[in-house]
């Protein structure tokens, strides 16, 4: 089981533009969806459709339309009533791809709320493998509010994770070594904000194939008493560094932090080659399964196959492709004796 918190729950509202967004003008949208929102409603969404058992803990009312859209997800939900509606975030998106996204910051979470949510993660977190707290937090709550549900979380036995930015990271980090978690997932910019370095520092490193400055920078977390950092780093990857190494997942984040081929190295450099599969990263599933089939189609070209018996045949999907790349035939002139 793994219980995830959201403090700051939202109601994602997606809005598609017929074409580029100018101030003061006035647009028709070409469709709308709306989806419940927060990471850890995400994260409790996504394990259980991989199959997962997970709990998202979440203060929300009955009546809310959060709680309707969380209803037809099917997703375990262990709701604290807050009496006061869910926040909206809107995503305004161009044919063309580029977003605009506007976050609401929310209404303020009550003490006594606080107190009951906090309370209603720890008895749900204590049959947990991992509690999971991500996001950021509620107007007026706290920016150690996360240091105190970690140490709230101790007696439960459950692994901790944290994913969370700006004042709240911070606020948590300010209680190291006593609130550190398990697991920490900084992207570049929160890994600057926790060592006091440039984010640019990192992302020009990483985008030299050099990722030996995020390396360090996720040692002295691990010096400060977290168990392992996660480090998103966009098109050059994801970076894990606990106590037994180091760990390079090619691929863009996201997609790429799942699919790419992980690979183990000590301390920072990547070879070019290994740094341009993590470029490619943006589809490894799909540019996978592309490779392998011209791998397949390479070994069975028939100017490459050894005829022993009968040669395999290439896939239908390259045969004409195969029949372009293959030398013309030589024809074969006998001289009579």
């Amino acid at each position: 089981m793994i219980v995830t918190l959201t403090a700051n729950p939202s109601i994602d509202r997606t809005v598609a533009l017929p074409g580029i967004l100018e101030r003061g003008g006035v647009l028709r949208s070409r469709g709308e969806t709306a989806q419940p929102g927060g990471k850890g409603v995400n994260v409790a969404r996504v394990l259980m459709l991989a199959g997962a058992r997970s709990r998202a803990v979440l203060p929300v009312d009955t009546d809310d339309p959060l709680s309707t859209a969380l209803a037809a997800t099917g997703l375990d939900v262990a709701a604290i009533p807050r009496g006061a509606p869910t926040r909206t975030n809107l995503t305004l998106t161009e044919p063309d791809g580029t977003t605009t996204k506007i976050n609401s910051p929310g209404s303020a979470l009550p003490r006594a709320v606080q107190e009951r949510l906090l309370d209603v993660l720890v008895a749900a977190s204590a049959d947990a493998e991992w509690a999971v707290l991500s996001g950021s937090l509620p107007a007026e709550a706290p920016d150690d509010w996360y240091a105190d549900v970690v140490t709230a979380l101790r007696s439960t036995g459950a692994r901790i994770a944290v994913d969370t930015s700006d004042r709240p990271l911070r606020g948590l980090a300010a209680r190291f070594p006593a609130t550190a978690p398990d697991l920490i997932k900084p992207n570049s910019e929160e890994l600057a904000q926790l060592t006091d370095e440039r984010p640019d520092r990192f992302d020009a490193a990483a985008a030299a194939g050099d990722l030996g400055p995020v390396v360090a920078a996720a040692r002295r977390l691990l010096d400060r008493g977290v168990g392992s950092v996660l480090v998103t780093l966009g098109s050059a990857g994801a970076l894990l560094v606990d106590a037994q190494g180091t760990w390079w997942g090619g691929g863009a984040a996201g997609q790429g932090a799942q699919h790419g081929r992980r690979r183990r190295f000590e301390p920072g450099r990547l070879p070019p080659g290994r740094y341009r599969r993590a470029r490619a990263g943006g589809a490894p599933a799909r540019r996978h399964r592309l490779r392998r089939r011209r791998r397949v189609a390479s070994r069975h070209h028939p100017a490459r196959t050894r005829h022993r018996g009968r040669p395999p045949r290439p896939h239908p999907d390259h045969r004409a492709r195969a029949a372009r790349r293959s030398p013309p035939a030589r024809p074969r002139v006998r001289t009579p004796p």
